[in-house]
């Protein structure tokens, strides 16, 4: 089991950009790729982005292409999620998550990932 501990949510005005960051632990030695999905109100938890161990391939929801960047960190245990350009449509609850042991080809899905973060919450006003 990993333990994942999403930061760096917070209150953004429409154009501003927010950086998330999110710490996994727990099991050294270990590879495993990343991602970031979010859940608006009323809304089903959706996939944002993803990136591989090496963080030298990233996938991204088509709605936020362009605009946030997913990256991992050196010691392959941090990632990060910069998000410019915010939206109101942006605002949600922000969920690190693992894929531990799912198929990496599952990246899009909640199916794909097997640990996840109690959530960071993002809220951008018009």
């Amino acid at each position: 089991q990993v333990q994942v501990v999403e930061s760096g949510g917070g209150l953004a005005q429409a154009g501003g950009s927010l950086r998330l960051s999110c710490a996994a632990s727990g099991r050294p030695g270990t590879r495993y790729a990343m991602g970031w999905f979010r859940q608006a109100p009323g809304k089903e938890r959706v996939f944002v982005a993803h990136v591989t161990w090496s963080g030298s391939t990233t996938h991204y929801a088509d709605s936020v292409k362009g605009r946030f960047t997913i990256s991992r960190d050196g010691d392959k245990n941090t990632v990060y999620l910069q998000m410019n350009g915010l939206a109101p449509e942006d605002t949600g609850v922000y969920y690190c998550a693992v894929a531990e042991y799912a198929p990496a080809t599952a990246w899009g899905a909640t199916r794909g990932y097997d640990d996840w973060g109690q959530g960071t919450q993002v809220t951008v006003s018009s």
